[in-house]
């Protein structure tokens, strides 16, 4: 369980950088179930082509799994998103209580920045706090050798020079550049290297640029991904900063075209 002041400190990480680790959620007992059920089902399953810079892409739900029911109602997760304030977040109304099982191969090529917010005409875009986050939990230590998790601190809420020089995230485009894309796989001064322990918590905003480096090792290394979102524009109730306009303004019943390409919304 997450003390008061460790989760506020999470949570003021989560909302300036876009991203927080929390360690130590899941026991070594839950851990080798699920590395043992993922390789299962990574052995009957084949590798798309169109997924190649991602590793294996396979989706899984709690109605057809009892591990994957057992990790996506899994009560000290749960507690640590309440701790930090972020008890409204729940598994996104499109894809319930579905995860996403996502590796890196041995010897598997990096995986391209992106984002993975798709309503970039949507005020919400400006949002102070996050909206639709990704838990990935972690089900191998990561590192720069085996292709850990890279990500621009910063960039869900501030455009940087990338941001206009990247192809449109995964089918838009990602999925099918060249393998030495000098922008799609670059290095850039603002990113940080974010290694992370088997059993941790990976929260991150999908606004937020990020990436993961080549597996050079000739191990898998592999995650569990659920997509959460909270109440559409609704301010959280720890929130007493100053909300944008935008935001107050926002009609609650148009319609915004989506859209993974950044526009006004994401400003300098």
């Amino acid at each position: 369980m997450l003390k008061p002041d460790a989760a506020l400190a999470k949570r003021e990480s989560m909302l300036r950088d876009g991203y927080v680790l929390i360690e130590n959620i899941l026991p070594d007992s839950f851990l080798d179930e699920l590395r043992a059920e993922t390789e299962r089902l990574i052995a009957a399953h084949e590798e798309a082509p169109e997924f190649r810079f991602q590793g294996q892409h396979i989706k899984v739900t709690a109605a057809e799994n009892a591990l994957v029911k057992k990790l996506v109602t899994w009560t000290p997760a749960y507690q640590a998103l309440a701790a930090m304030g972020f008890g409204d977040f729940k598994p996104d109304r499109d894809r319930p209580a579905e995860v996403i099982i996502l590796t890196k191969e041995p010897g598997g090529p990096p995986l391209y920045w992106h984002q993975d917010w798709m309503w970039w005409n949507d005020p919400l875009s400006l949002s102070p706090w996050p909206e639709f986050m990704s838990l990935s939990y972690y089900l191998t230590d990561t590192t720069v050798e085996n292709g850990c998790l890279k990500v621009i601190p910063g960039s869900h809420r501030r455009r940087f020079p990338i941001h206009d020089e990247l192809v449109p995230a995964h089918e838009q485009g990602a999925r099918f550049v060249d393998d030495d894309d000098p922008v799609m796989f670059s290095d850039v001064p603002e990113q940080a290297t974010v290694e992370v322990k088997a059993g941790a918590l990976a929260l991150m905003d999908a606004r937020i640029l990020h990436a993961a480096g080549r597996n050079f090792t000739d191990e898998r290394r592999t995650l569990v991904l659920s997509w959460h979102r909270r109440p559409i524009g609704a301010i959280p109730n720890y929130w007493t900063g100053e909300v944008p306009e935008e935001i107050i303004n926002r009609d609650p019943n148009a319609e915004y075209e989506g859209s993974r390409t950044p526009g006004e919304f994401l400003r300098p």
